[in-house]
């Protein structure tokens, strides 16, 4: 399993090598006011996709910390056994399968 592991991580890693190799040309990226970035192209193909995994990142920071702080605070109430007993419910025996 390893070994077809390492194989897909080298195929992967050259793939992305020889794309990085085909694309050095260079390409010009133009921002507001005039300002042009000269760059070659796998810099800037790498750039927006770093780019775009940081503003991804950013937007689910929020929702983490909240699920962590509701997770935290359940933490408690799942360790005591009496709450436990007293949500569960019961089946009904008369339908079949819970339906």
């Amino acid at each position: 399993m390893w070994l077809l592991r390492f194989i897909l991580k080298a195929a992967i890693f050259f793939t992305l090598f020889a794309f990085a190799l085909n694309n050095q040309e260079d390409a010009s990226v133009h921002f507001f006011f005039g300002t042009v970035w000269n760059a070659p192209l796998v810099l800037i193909v790498l750039s927006a996709f770093v780019l775009g995994v940081a503003v991804g990142v950013m937007g689910m920071v929020p929702r983490w910390w909240r699920h962590r702080r509701l997770a935290l605070r359940l933490k408690p109430a799942a360790q005591s056994p009496s709450k436990v007993a007293s949500t569960t419910t019961t089946i009904n025996s008369d339908t079949p399968h819970g339906i």
